[in-house]
């Protein structure tokens, strides 16, 4: 052995490959051959706000109904298709249908390649199906046997050979028939339940009164989080949203800041442009924050597209783009596009984020109350069948926004407008954008948490509020890992802004100030009585905790039920197991932030922050394994 050769040399790791990311399941509209087929037409050339020719004035001039227009839309919407379909043709003796496959589906219609053409038009058949999740919105992935009538037949190359075609019209819409054959079930169940579920949880809250001189603390926490969460109900079931006024359309600037996001990013400014919204009226910056991926050249492509084909709605003018000159996070792009933008209203759009096209028209309407600062729309998720950590995101978000924030909104007093849909005035985002960008907490820069930090100071001094009519969906993380590390800095964030907050909700209105501190000592202290009932009460008292367990499930039960009477979704169980994962995971994480809420790095993506962590962990690896090497 030569002199200075170590005695025990660690054979290099062989280096993993990387997994292959599975592909997210989306919901597809089938593509319109106009680039911007929503926007409203300056020309006039084309006034039909569908397929169908339905416009959105009558022919007295006045205004049609956009609640009603928005049904004829969701009507019209036609979905890309990948599933079998049996037809049995009416008057038919044979047993056995034609079989076919589905190429595109929509509420009123559906197109089938068949592999032999034997329908004629005219001709009536019995279509039988089972549409799978994903192909439609969330509450049609339902099993359908209904008449159809064949408007068309034609051929279709697919995969490089001739298919014959043939469009079917259904005998009623896919609405119609599930209200009658599901829909109307689901409404009635859980509506039912739902007022059982809560009826059962104040008489055992009511019981816990008997308990009081066992342990004060813990049956009034007990008490005070049951009459919390249905009271969050109760006022989220009250939430009306502010109806359109046709003739409210403020000047709105949309910014869209991006960083890494080259898988997104184009169905996103897509999303912001393609609004039903008057075109003098909206532009759309995107601000790219110095990415390392191809996003700018994506960026480029799509609104070099948006310029050549859709140059007579002036999208030269309102339509462009800035990359920062160095990469200095999130809110210092958001920054920067709203010092370029040209209107009063600024939206905020994540890069990963897609709207409905009336998301704008509906977003603005609350800013006729001169008071209102900022306003959230809805966030739901796009990729809600991808797997079942989608699933489970699914239900939480649904009802952390139509029934959370729709509870706050009640007093005008939203205490997260939420990063994918919200929008500000734009003099008080410059009013703090200093504040906003140099905020530190413990001596750490606050590089997370932008959404909850900038409401705060809104709410300070104005109005917040929330638009369940104006949807966007978003892409949430399909990977545990990601999932996990989001859960952790939001809480973080949350612990941050909310110990800001106290400082100022007490002058609000005295009911939701009370929300306001209730809703933060209930997470805080949570762990702790989860802790007491599921550890010490067994071991020491050897009592099952049956009560606490039934309490914990009957309030699981309330989010599934809510889940399932307002999105009949097959989805609604996710409540529960979401609400049973959140008590043997994400609880536990309450803890660990906080002690580490000063903490400013994302963790799932790389900031400046994230990159100065990673090398520090790196450098201490390095330092650590110096000794292994060497001889005795």
């Amino acid at each position: 052995m030569e002199a200075g050769e170590p005695l025990y040399q660690k054979k290099p790791k062989k280096q993993k490959e990387p997994k292959e990311k599975k592909p997210e399941v989306l919901t597809l509209s089938r593509t319109d051959r106009r680039v911007l087929s929503h926007v409203p037409d300056p020309e006039q050339i084309r006034v039909h706000v569908d397929r169908r020719g339905m416009k959105d004035t009558a022919f007295d001039g006045s205004h049609v109904d956009p609640e009603y227009l928005d049904k004829i839309r969701m009507l019209s919407l036609r979905y890309m298709a990948d599933f079998d379909v049996v037809l049995f043709p009416r008057r038919q003796l044979k047993k056995s249908g034609l079989k076919g496959r589905a190429v595109d589906i929509s509420a009123t219609g559906i197109l089938i390649a068949v592999d032999e053409q034997q329908i004629a038009v005219g001709q009536v058949v019995e279509i039988h199906c089972t549409i799978p999740p994903g192909t439609m919105p969330e509450g049609f992935e339902l099993s359908v046997k209904l008449d159809a009538k064949a408007v068309r037949t034609f051929t279709r190359e697919i995969d490089g050979r001739e298919q014959d075609m043939v469009a079917f019209e259904f005998a009623r819409p896919l609405t119609e028939y599930f209200q009658e054959k599901r829909w109307g079930y689901a409404i009635y169940m859980s509506s039912g339940m739902l007022f059982i579920a809560a009826l059962f949880i104040m008489l055992m809250r009511a019981e816990s009164i008997i308990y009081f001189k066992y342990n004060i603390l813990l049956y009034l926490y007990s008490l005070i989080a049951a009459a919390f969460l249905l009271t969050r109900y109760l006022f989220g079931a009250l939430y009306r949203d502010v109806p359109v006024n046709p003739d409210y359309t403020p000047g709105v600037s949309i910014i869209i800041p991006c960083f890494n996001e080259e898988e997104w990013i184009h169905r996103t400014i897509l999303s912001c442009v393609n609004q039903n919204y008057p075109i003098n009226k909206l532009e759309v910056i995107v601000v790219d924050d110095r990415s390392t991926d191809r996003s700018v050249e994506q960026i480029e492509k799509v609104i070099g597209m948006i310029h050549s084909e859709a140059e007579r709605y002036m999208t030269q003018e309102r339509v462009k783009m800035f990359v920062l000159p160095q990469n200095g996070g999130k809110r210092e792009a958001l920054v920067q596009g709203v010092k370029m933008a040209k209107h009063d209203l600024v939206v905020f759009v994540d890069s990963d984020s897609f709207l409905e096209p009336t998301a704008i028209r509906h977003l603005v309407q609350p800013f006729q109350d001169p008071k209102m600062g900022g306003v959230a729309g809805r966030t739901d998720v796009e990729n809600k069948f991808t797997n079942s950590i989608t699933k489970l995101q699914t239900v939480r978000y649904y009802i952390a926004f139509r029934i959370m924030k729709a509870a706050e909104s009640w007093f005008d007093s939203v205490s997260c407008l939420s990063g994918p849909l919200s929008c500000y005035r734009k003099d008080l985002i410059l009013q703090h954008a200093d504040a906003w960008l140099t905020q530190k907490f413990l001596g750490q820069p606050a590089t997370f948490g932008d959404d909850r930090s900038m409401t705060n100071f809104i709410l300070k001094t104005h109005r917040t509020g929330y638009q369940d009519s104006a949807i966007c969906s978003t892409i949430v993380p399909s990977d545990m890992g990601v999932f996990l590390k989001q859960q952790m800095r939001w809480k973080r964030s949350w612990l941050r802004e909310s110990l800001r907050a106290s400082g100022f909700i007490w002058r609000k209105e005295p009911f939701m100030a009370l929300f306001f501190y209730v809703g933060v000592i209930v997470p805080i202290a949570a762990p702790i009585i989860v802790l007491y009932n599921l550890g010490y009460v067994p071991i020491i008292h050897h009592v099952f905790p049956s009560t606490f367990l039934m309490g914990l499930f009957m309030m699981a039960l309330l989010m599934s039920l809510a889940h399932l009477l307002f999105r009949r979704s097959k989805l609604w169980v996710f409540g529960i197991v979401f609400c049973v994962f959140y008590e043997l995971v994400l609880l536990w994480q309450m803890p660990v932030a906080w002690v580490t809420f000063w903490k400013s790095t994302w963790g799932t993506r790389e900031t400046p922050q994230d990159v100065e962590a990673r090398k520090r962990k790196e450098a201490r690896k390095h330092k650590n394994k110096k000794g292994i090497g060497l001889p005795f």
